[in-house]
């Protein structure tokens, strides 16, 4: 049993309208690692190359020590999207019947049982179902499938709250077993600050910021001023003839008493990481 579920070296694609640039990274079993940037930073294309739906043009994708979109690594990884996988004029009471054909360890009580927790209705057609049952339905259908490990590309993006705290709970029960990980792409950051173990910052096709999700928190932060933007901030936005930048932790003592610098959260960091980009591009 390989320690790595995902293990991603100097991945490359090119894309007239695209690139993701030199990625490498690993997930270890037992982690839940959260994937998030702006629109179009590379989240989508990275996942789709776990799955094998994306040829790298350099680099190598692994997964459970296997290619990339090899049947067996696919055997044994649960895959939720921002839409139901399953046809839309399916009954939801015919979706477990109808996959478990193609996955060896499919559990029919599993799947039944999340259909109720997740309170799922069986009568309906996918195609009638909310936003939030079809993610919900989804997830019913990635577990049974018993992976070991369990991708979410933007699951709670449009839930409510409590939509989003139930899947939230579903991701962290299964956890409770160590050989499993998941890795789980959103834009609802505040999902991942009881969920994520190590977080990931993709920037223009590359990763801008990688580390623990409490280091990402503590070696950022914000300052805000009036005038002159100084010299070591990353990101600046100007409102109100105010500017926000972010900074490093440790250089907080470059600045002066008329600068006031306050904690960053995750948003924070991505939208000024993604300014910094942008300026340097320019």
């Amino acid at each position: 049993m390989t320690d790595d579920m995902v293990r991603i070296s100097d991945l490359r694609i090119e894309r007239p309208s695209f690139e993701v640039h030199d990625i490498s990274f690993t997930i270890p079993r037992g982690a839940v690692v959260g994937l998030v940037g702006p629109n179009g930073a590379g989240k989508t294309t990275v996942i789709r190359s776990i799955l094998g739906l994306r040829t790298p043009d350099a680099g190598t994708v692994e997964v459970l020590g296997l290619p990339a979109g090899s049947a067996a690594a696919l055997a044994k990884t649960g895959v939720v999207l921002d839409r139901p996988t399953a046809a839309g004029d399916w009954r939801v009471s015919s979706v477990g019947r109808r996959l478990s054909p193609f996955y060896p360890d499919w559990d029919d009580a599993l799947f039944s049982e999340l259909l109720d927790r997740l309170q799922v209705p069986r009568t309906q057609r996918v195609d009638e179902l909310s936003r939030g049952q079809g993610v919900k339905l989804s997830l019913a259908s990635a577990l049974a499938q018993r992976p070991e490990l369990l991708i979410l590309d933007e699951p709670s993006s449009g839930l409510d709250p409590a939509s989003r705290r139930e899947i939230g709970d579903v991701i962290r029960q299964f956890m409770v077993d160590p050989a499993h990980a998941v890795l789980i792409s959103t834009h609802i950051t505040t999902d991942l600050d009881d969920l994520a173990d190590e977080l990931l910052v993709f920037v223009g096709g590359r990763i801008a910021h990688r580390g623990t999700l409490p280091d990402a928190k503590e070696d950022f932060a914000i300052a805000r001023g009036t005038g002159d933007v100084p010299v070591g901030t990353l990101g600046a936005q100007h409102s109100g003839g105010q500017w926000a930048a972010l900074i490093r932790t440790d250089d907080s003592a470059m600045f002066g008493p008329e600068v006031v610098i306050d904690e960053a959260t995750i948003d924070d960091i991505i939208i000024h990481l993604a300014a910094a980009h942008e300026e340097a591009a320019a």
